[in-house]
């Protein structure tokens, strides 16, 4: 599959794109600036230049799949939070209906279904979180969005929980890269909205358990 990231550069974002090559798809990584482009070859990924705040047509034209990897991250501004965690992930969901693209991946946040579990940015941020996922689930895409817990730079081990709600916990970026993967082609997966942290079971049987 060609399966765009928004938010490739990023941490997970850039774990996308190196588990997407490994898994034989073609991965396509949307970077805003110049200089970026080459973290992603070097990843075995496409750049691809475009602005969330912008037309990203050109970027989605003919992918089979849209992942959304990108954040302001909850301790910045809310002005950027709401431009990036909101406007820009509505922003690319047109985008992908626009262009008749099926598959969207949405990456969350745990407790994004109950924003004043937060305090400050947090709560904003979460708000944020909650806007685009409802937007998303209002679609007639076949979406799946990810809301994991507190995010760790561990290695994966490809054992996870998933629920409608989990008691909140850890989890590898790396295993939420590959859960968002594995979503792709598991139809027990589409219009589906959970939660996930580190657990007992493996990433595939997780989500067929949905």
């Amino acid at each position: 599959m060609k399966v765009l990231v928004a938010g490739a550069n990023g941490t997970t974002g850039r774990l996308l794109i190196q588990y997407l090559k490994e898994d034989g798809h073609e991965a396509y990584g949307m970077v805003r600036k110049e200089d970026q482009k080459s973290v992603i070859e070097s990843l075995g990924g496409i750049p691809v230049l475009a602005d969330l705040t912008k037309d990203v047509g050109h970027a989605v034209k003919g992918m089979d799949a849209v992942m959304f990897a990108a954040g302001s991250g909850s301790s910045t501004g809310s002005d950027q939070t709401t431009i990036v965690d909101r406007d820009g992930a509505i922003n690319l969901i047109k985008a992908t209906e626009n262009l008749g693209i099926k598959k969207f991946i949405m990456l969350s946040a745990i407790s994004a279904d109950d924003p004043s579990q937060g305090s400050g940015p947090m709560e904003h941020y979460l708000r944020m979180k909650l806007e685009a996922d409802e937007y998303l689930q209002g679609t007639e895409l076949d979406y799946t969005i990810v809301r994991p817990g507190g995010l760790t730079n561990e290695d994966s081990n490809s054992k996870i929980k998933v629920g409608k709600k989990v008691e909140r916990d850890s989890i590898s970026r790396a295993d939420v890269a590959k859960t968002m993967i594995s979503a792709l082609q598991e139809p027990n997966a589409y219009h589906k909205t959970f939660e996930m942290v580190s657990g007992e079971t493996q990433i595939e049987d997780a989500l067929k358990s949905l």
